[in-house]
């Protein structure tokens, strides 16, 4: 996760991920450059 950048709440960052930008809330973010996957329900955390 790179400086500056937000991971918002319940957001998902999978493993070896390079996060450049932020994150949306309830959001997987996986690969190199960290691309969104899907969305996750607050139900389901």
């Amino acid at each position: 996760i790179l400086k500056g950048v937000t991971i918002g709440k319940g957001a998902v960052v999978g493993a070896a991920s390079v996060v450049t930008k932020d994150v949306e809330p309830f959001t997987v973010v996986a690969g190199v450059p960290a691309k969104k996957v899907r969305d996750v329900s607050e139900l389901t955390i």
